[in-house]
């Protein structure tokens, strides 16, 4: 007992050193990377070459890191499956079904063949090697969408099915290399159907958990307001559908994702996605660091063209059909680009799968870290082909539509985004005082209608952040939000706030769905857009039918009474019909004010 001690300290001190060792070494090199608009999964890569044993050798133990560090994309999964609702999701069945199934295959077998003829390897070892490298790197690109706002609109969601549906396809590409192995199968892990069968039933087991316990559970802990119990259960809720998942040789981000789904209509999802979200950051930038530490630089360095010729080889398969399956699917050529190379790097899963392949005996050693290498590489370069296709979009849309961006717009007073019929009257309010403007809009329609009337309005998408710092946003003492529908949404906002602390942050809501979802966020302003309007034509029509005014005034106070009040019981519960007995209707009209005397 007394001679265990020192051990156990030392591996205390040991744990504490290589703790501060890899946030250090994160702090610095994302701060960098993300100053040079890189994004921050290529500065956690460069941290873990850094300190790994490649180089510095700070950090040697890469792979328990790594083993710990994948619950980071677990949780992931599990705050995008928050995000999507069971109708949500059923109606990204095309897409999911459709373009991600045909994703998979195609780019599998194409690259299997490419790897087949490339390398004169046997088909079992091609198909090892080219299915793992169809799948793209869900903890690299779901991050992106989200720091964008991209994941909420339609080419992120279809982006997000695609992803999700390669997800789904790890469970028979481990059945086929079990089926290629040229190794006994182990009698304790599950195979073929059987496999199949456990995925479907722990699915299943998981909707019904979150039926019966996870939704009572959080209305349970919701009723004594303690925030800490809230931060058990949904860790409590990843890990252990995680460990659900693990225990059954399944995909252990899947069975997050589904609890998140079960939990989208849950009025505690905004709760639980805040308290999660510090912990999801944290273990995927250890994932990343983890995978920066296993790239094998002596295998690179002995044959770097050959790495670096198989990295474009696979980005330049999956990318053109990608590109060529979405335009299939009806979209546009920039559109269908943009998802291909969105999609091009081979993902974290690949690293999984070539163990497994090792394992099978399909391939050798050596030729797993290589292809390893090829998915780090493929990872690395896809901030430089996003900021590449932001840039041909822009100049393709000033040379065909001689639009301008915000790069050269006023800065220190406000922007305004949208500038629609909404967005105009608040701009001339501002502009009657002589406030600096910046206003955006994606409307080329819009911007040539206000550059005839001597307005100058600029191209771009503001709900995004990188757009929003061209124009300014960083002094803006004002940032308004004034698009049509809920394009402006909590996520996208949040994300805002955290980016221009300085600047107040207004937002055009949509309709009461939309208030509400924005409710409890640091919003200067978020105003219903007919609210106000509404409630004039309704006085303007009490007056018509021969209402007193005095009359008239007490509806109106009352009427804004009332829809505080029922706003305020629909917050709280979560749903839409709380507080109808605080609505007017014809069985409960506004009470006969008292007589005097």
């Amino acid at each position: 007992m007394i001679a265990a001690e020192p051990v156990a300290v030392a591996t205390a001190s040991s744990l504490l050193e290589g703790a501060a060792i890899m946030l250090g070494a994160a702090l610095v090199s994302v701060t960098l990377f993300r100053k040079a608009k890189l994004g921050a999964t290529l500065g956690y890569i460069v941290a873990g070459i850094v300190i790994g044993p490649q180089m510095l050798g700070l950090f040697g133990d890469a792979e328990a890191l790594l083993s710990i560090s994948e619950i980071g994309i677990a949780m992931l999964l599990f705050i995008v499956g928050l995000e999507l609702n069971p109708g949500r999701l059923w109606r990204l069945r095309k897409d999911l079904f459709g373009l991600g199934f045909a994703q998979v295959m195609l780019c599998g077998l194409a690259l299997a063949l490419f790897i087949r003829l490339a390398l004169g390897v046997t088909w079992p070892a091609a198909l090892a090697i080219g299915l793992p490298l169809a799948l793209s790197s869900t903890a690299q690109v779901l991050p992106m969408l989200r720091a964008d706002g991209d994941l909420n609109t339609r080419d992120g969601e279809r982006a997000f099915s695609v992803l999700l549906f390669q997800d789904l396809s790890i469970v028979p590409m481990i059945t086929l290399v079990a089926a290629l192995s040229r190794v006994p199968p182990d009698p304790s892990e599950p195979v073929g159907w059987t496999l199949v069968l456990y995925t479907l039933g722990a699915i299943a087991a998981l909707v019904l958990i979150g039926r019966i316990v996870l939704n009572p559970l959080f209305r349970l802990i919701g009723r004594f307001g303690e925030r800490e119990l809230f931060v058990v259960a949904g860790l409590f809720t990843v890990i252990a559908a995680a460990a659900m998942m693990h225990a059954l040789h399944l995909s252990v981000p899947l069975g997050a994702f589904v609890a998140g789904v079960m939990l989208a209509e849950s009025p505690y999802r905004h709760e639980l996605e805040s308290d999660v979200e510090p912990f999801r950051s944290i273990l995927l930038g250890l994932f990343f660091l983890s995978v920066g530490m296993m790239l094998d630089l002596g295998v690179i360095m002995q044959r770097p063209m050959w790495v670096l010729g198989i990295a474009v080889a696979v980005i330049a398969i999956k990318s053109g059909v990608i590109t060529l399956l979405t335009r299939a699917f009806g979209q546009k050529w920039t559109t269908s680009l943009r998802l291909g190379l969105l999609l091009s790097q081979a993902g974290e899963f690949g690293f999984v799968l070539f163990a497994q392949a090792t394992q099978a005996q399909l391939i050798l050693p050596e030729a797993a870290s290589l292809f390893g290498a090829v998915v780090t590489l493929s990872m690395v370069s896809t901030p430089f082909l996003m900021r590449l296709i932001d840039r041909l979009e822009r100049n393709e849309v000033a040379r065909t539509a001689g639009l301008e961006g915000p790069e050269n717009s006023p800065s220190g007073g406000a922007i305004i985004v949208g500038y629609g019929r909404f967005g105009q009257t608040v701009g001339q309010m501002l502009m009657a005082k002589r406030v600096p403007v910046t206003l955006i809009d994606l409307a080329p329609r819009t911007i040539e209608l206000s550059g005839e009337f001597g307005t100058k309005v600029y191209y771009g998408d503001g709900l995004r952040l990188e757009l929003l710092r061209t124009a300014g946003a960083d002094s803006a003492r004002a940032i308004l939000f004034c698009i049509d529908g809920t394009a402006a949404n909590r996520e996208t906002m949040q994300r805002v706030l955290e980016a221009f602390p300085q600047a107040s942050i207004m937002v055009r809501a949509y309709d009461r769905r939309h208030l509400i979802e924005l409710r409890g966020l640091d919003l200067a302003v978020a105003q219903r857009e007919l609210f106000e309007s509404a409630v004039k034509m309704g006085k303007a029509a009490l007056r018509a039918v021969g209402i007193e005014a005095n009359e008239v005034e007490r509806v109106e106070e009352e009427y804004r009474l009332r829809d505080c009040e029922r706003l305020e019981r629909q917050v709280e519960a979560g749903n839409l019909k709380a507080g109808l007995d605080r609505m007017f209707a014809v069985d409960n009209p506004l009470p006969e004010e008292p007589k005097a005397g």
